[in-house]
């Protein structure tokens, strides 16, 4: 067995965490072949009570180390910029591991020399070389899973049930697969889509949205009974209203990903007599977001940890007495930008005015023996609107205590300490809800303290000071140093703790570059730039940020929805987005398509039957998202797409790219 090495203590939870960007261990060049790196990246909570993402490369060599920490932080950064994983982000525990392979790539890869590799995971497009050129699926070879199952073994409280892999192979080809042991490649340029995706499927159990099983074969009719999944139905419209079935509770909202939810024919593989809610969604054409429907599925099964059906909340022990004189305490998940909100309840009556408090002073509240208190912790938000998930296990729940008679036992108080946080190794967005917990003395609730730049904020006691919400403090453009200490209010002047972290209230700034226009006209007051072209025009996007990590650039055509810029698909990284009437033919995708259908589509008639090309005005905009989750204000630019009737022809390849 190769030797391997852990680089970082992770079987305790503890605040722990490290910068893709900044000094993970060094693998030397001399380490040995399959030896391994585990590097924890993001620790919330323990493994047990976390969605545990796994992350390992294979085919880098000790040499390509770096390759593959900047590959890990372009996929990280693209997932926490689609929701729901932006918002429910602190929900994830992601551990990076750093395989060490004695040879570059893998096996029989059509994009690079489609020859058989001795790699660590095995991971190959086929199972003999030469593959088929179009092979895009990324799969374990003979020993791959067994040896998966070992490095994650590294990792202790991470079980099947908990864990979610996704292997990064070390190749700029486009591929992968889902499952719970997803694959994806480094650096081809829709890499990072590929694993939102798939979490879509194995996190989330929702289906494909194609209209085909083979992209260049419709595929056909959908029998004639209602599908089981969620966002795929026969119903009409009015049906789902009058029964109250499927996305009824949606129909006639924008669609996040682009139009409105209603009813669009094909999916689920088939071409005809079954629909889906939107237009395109992330399970249709990756590039594209969760549309409503999936994305409250994939809130359920996040804030639920998919199997256990569960929201984690940690609280004084229920199996034990509590007495009059005890403060109750609950500790909740932390979604990003809204809190989860706490009630309290004396033999069944709400208490007013505890102002969302994860503590409950007994005594205060003339609580007696005898008197039975309730908390129910429930995420609110508006992105669910099924009240069977609203009111489920995955985003509420409740602890009960009945009050013991006589008086709690003398025991030591803990020590007066943080025990969890927001990281602090990376900055926090200008918007985000940071969030601390402490130790709990059994009579008393310490006190948390925040300050920016030094400046103390004055933040109401009776209410809950374990989050503070910067979106609330209006903070200027800039960036800020925010502290939070606690102390015991019983003991002034003694030992206290502190966190510090970095506020990133900058947004990041975008970028756009064209190829030769026919005309132009620069942006005057409030209308944008103007640019003709003849048959076709091509665009570059570039961002940057004032901090460390990948920065996220995003597009969307004529208010459809936001579409991730990748680059051009199979083409180096930074090669611009081509725009035609009919699109770009790539492996039977077509890419940057004007007409009927969207950016992206199946560009076969049988899909789009009375499909238009798209000459004429278009509108795009364009916007930034950081690594700490600033998102720039969109700025756009119109376009002209002139028909010349053949007489300026398209560049060669432009039509169809083998």
């Amino acid at each position: 067995m190769a030797k391997r090495k852990v680089a970082a203590a992770v079987g305790a939870f503890g605040l722990v965490g490290m910068l893709l960007t900044g000094a993970p261990p060094a693998v030397a060049a001399e380490e040995e072949a399959g030896s391994a790196t585990v590097v924890p990246l993001q620790v919330t909570g323990p493994p047990q009570d976390r969605l545990n993402l796994i992350i390992l490369g294979d085919g880098y060599t000790a040499e390509e180390m770096q390759q593959f920490r900047d590959d890990v932080d372009r996929h990280l950064n693209v997932q926490w910029s689609i929701e729901p994983f932006r918002s429910y982000r602190d929900y994830f525990n992601v551990y990076m591991i750093e395989v060490v392979s004695g040879v570059s790539g893998i096996s029989c890869d059509p994009d690079d020399g489609n020859v058989r590799r001795d790699t660590p995971l095995k991971l190959q497009y086929a199972s003999t070389c030469p593959a088929d050129p179009n092979a895009r699926g990324v799969t374990f070879g003979p020993g791959g899973q067994q040896a998966l199952e070992q490095y994650v073994s590294m990792i202790p409280g991470v079980t099947a049930q908990n864990r979610q892999t996704l292997t990064i192979a070390n190749t700029s080809t486009y591929g992968g697969i889902g499952g719970r042991n997803a694959t994806t490649t480094g650096q081809a340029p829709q890499g990072p889509l590929v694993s939102p995706h798939e979490l879509g499927h194995s996190l989330g159990g929702l289906q494909d949205e194609y209209p085909y099983s083979a992209r260049n074969v419709p595929g056909g009719r959908h029998p004639d009974t209602e599908p089981s999944s969620i966002h795929h139905t026969r119903l009409t419209e009015e049906e789902m209203r009058e029964q109250q079935a499927k996305w009824f509770r949606w129909l006639g909202e924008e669609s996040l990903s682009g139009g409105t939810i209603g009813r669009y024919e094909s999916g689920l593989t088939r071409s005809e007599n079954v629909w889906r809610p939107s237009e395109h969604s992330i399970m249709r054409w990756i590039g594209f977001h969760f549309d409503q429907v999936g994305r409250e599925r994939m809130i359920e099964r996040i804030s639920g940890r998919r199997d256990v059906a569960q929201m984690t909340v940690h609280s004084t022990p229920t199996d034990q007495p509590v007495y009059a004189q005890d403060v109750l305490w609950v500790e909740t998940m932390h979604p990003l930008y809204h809190e989860l909100t706490v009630t309290w309840s004396v033999n069944g009556k709400t208490v007013k005015n505890t102002w969302n408090s994860r503590n409950f002073d007994l005594d205060k509240h003339h609580v007696r023996p005898g008197d039975t208190v309730t908390v129910t912790v429930s995420d609110d938000t508006a992105d669910v609107r099924d009240p069977a998930v609203a009111d489920g296990g995955a985003l509420t729940q409740t602890r009960e205590w009945t009050i013991a008679e006589g008086s709690a036992p003398a025991t030591p108080g803990p020590a007066v300490e943080f025990t969890s946080s927001t990281a602090t190794t990376h900055p926090v967005g200008g918007q985000d809800v940071v969030y601390v917990e402490t130790t709990h003395p059994r009579d008393r609730v310490l006190d948390v303290t925040w300050a920016i730049d030094g400046k103390p904020l004055n933040v109401n006691k009776t209410k809950n000071t374990r989050n503070l919400d910067l979106g609330e403090l209006k903070l200027k453009p800039g960036t800020y140093e925010l502290t939070a200490t606690v102390s015991d209010p019983a003991a002034p002047g003694s030992a206290t703790d502190t966190l510090t972290w970095t506020v990133d209230n900058v947004a990041p700034k975008a970028t756009f570059e064209l190829s030769d226009a026919v005309s132009s006209a620069p942006a005057k007051g409030s209308r944008p730039a103007h640019y003709e072209f003849q048959e076709w025009f091509e665009m570059g996007l570039e961002a940057t940020d004032d901090q460390e990590g990948y920065v996220v650039i995003e597009f969307r055509l004529d208010g459809d929805g936001w579409f991730n810029y990748h680059g051009w698909p199979d083409a180096p990284e930074g090669t611009p987005y081509r725009f035609t009437p009919s699109g770009t033919v790539i492996k039977e995708i077509a890419y940057g398509n004007l007409g009927t259908g969207g950016l992206t589509k199946a560009p076969f008639e049988q899909f789009y039957p009375g499909f238009e090309p798209g000459y004429g005005d278009h509108t795009i905009e364009y916007r930034a998202i950081d690594a700490a989750g600033n998102i720039s204000e969109p700025k756009k630019f119109t376009v002209t797409v002139n028909d010349t009737d053949g007489a300026t022809p398209l560049p060669p390849g432009a039509i169809v790219v083998d």
